[in-house]
């Protein structure tokens, strides 16, 4: 990955933290790894985490951010997300799965958050 396209996620992650905050939630982790996955953003509200996937792309990419969030992404993020709820004692009920999709324009940012984005069967 490169330098502009890691600074790029950096961005966007800061970008849905902010926002995400804006809406009530505590950021309680980023960039948490457990089974050989990271999620970008853990956060907190009424009881509830919510584990982030956090996608960024620049104005006038041919797929939109959000896109890229397939289902072998979404067991990855599953899979660490269990791992973490395990650690923090946390129930499968107590948490959730959103994805963040920042478009970069010009002008700035651009967050589009989608709450409770995918659910896995067990």
């Amino acid at each position: 990955m490169t330098h502009a396209r890691q600074a790029l996620g950096r961005d966007g992650e800061e970008a849905a933290a902010r926002h995400l905050e804006a809406l009530g939630w505590r950021i309680v982790e980023r960039r948490f790894r457990a089974a050989g996955y990271e999620i970008d953003l853990v956060a907190e509200r009424d009881g509830v985490l919510a584990f982030v996937e956090v996608k960024t792309r620049r104005a006038g990419a041919l797929a939109p951010p959000a896109a890229a969030v397939d289902w072998r992404k979404q067991r990855r993020i599953a899979a660490a997300a269990h791992v973490a709820a395990a650690r923090w004692g946390r129930t499968a009920r107590a948490f959730r799965f959103d994805v963040v999709a920042v478009s970069w324009e010009a002008a700035g940012p651009v967050v589009e958050h989608f709450e409770d984005a995918f659910r896995l069967q067990a």
